[in-house]
């Protein structure tokens, strides 16, 4: 793809890297090289990182991709599991009541390393896939006060993440507007918890609707973060996707780096 020309300084919230080759699903697919190309031709000039899913414990995986953060112009983000069902339902709460935490999960003292390592700037929750941690890593979690990404949609959505996570004094950086996959719904319902929660924000991967983002740009033009969701999507896409909004210059400078070095320091220049 040609290298896009654009008067703006784009930082990415949303990049996932793989550091098992044999676990690519293509070549090159989530391959840090790959990455650093795609984002000088987008003109993105400094990206968060994070593995994709795994079985078991993510600490080698964490490991791996702070390693390949090196002399790269990108931010590693530690990923996080948990022995907790996200769901809501009372079958969740049951399963919750025999759930427990093992060596394979997440717990406060991991957090409390990784917080402190210079190596990672931040953590990434996919509660579907991994579980949600428990109430002991959430207070850790709070204690060291970094951003947290968290997968939005179906799987866990806006009131969920309200309950779970928003009652602690974190920021939460809810990728794909808390809607994956697609969900217009859902977009709206997060863009709506923005109104009662100061520590939330919306990153823009995979959204693809201007209409959601448009509004959540211009009604609250401080909280929504640049994500493109490399490497399901090209971040040329994703930066094509804001400069095509009908929103004023300024709030597209908010979106691309303002906020996103606001609420993650090592996004900034």
């Amino acid at each position: 793809m040609l290298e896009l020309e654009h008067g703006f300084r784009v930082v990415d919230v949303h990049a996932r890297l793989e550091p098992d080759e044999q676990r690519r699903p293509r070549d090159g697919m989530g391959d840090p090289e790959q990455l650093e190309r795609e984002m000088h031709q987008a003109g993105v000039v400094r990206s968060v990182v994070f593995p994709g899913e795994r079985d078991g414990s993510y600490l080698k995986a964490n490991n791996a991709v702070a390693r390949m953060t090196v002399e790269r112009p990108m931010v590693a983000f530690a990923r996080v599991n948990g022995s907790r069902d996200p769901g809501t339902g009372p079958g969740s709460t049951l399963r919750n009541l025999a759930n427990s935490r093992t060596e394979a999960h997440t717990s406060p003292e991991d957090i409390e390393q990784y917080a402190y390592d210079d190596r990672f700037y931040g953590f990434k929750l996919h509660p579907p896939t991994d579980g949600l941690p428990d109430e002991d890593v959430l207070a850790e979690l709070e204690s060291v006060s970094l951003p947290v990404i968290v997968h939005g949609g179906e799987g866990f959505q806006p009131e969920a993440v309200a309950e779970s996570l928003l009652t602690y004094d974190f920021p939460v950086i809810l990728s794909h507007f808390g809607a994956h996959p697609l969900r217009k719904d859902l977009m709206e319902r997060a863009i709506d918890l923005l109104e009662g929660h100061d520590n939330l924000y919306l990153d823009t991967s995979a959204v693809r609707y201007r209409g959601p983002m448009e509004r959540a740009v211009l009604e609250h033009p401080d909280r929504v973060l640049f994500g493109s969701g490399v490497p399901s999507v090209h971040p040329n896409v994703a930066v094509m996707e804001i400069l095509t909004l009908d929103v004023p210059e300024d709030a597209m400078r908010k979106v691309f780096s303002n906020n996103p070095n606001r609420v993650i320091e090592a996004l900034a220049p």
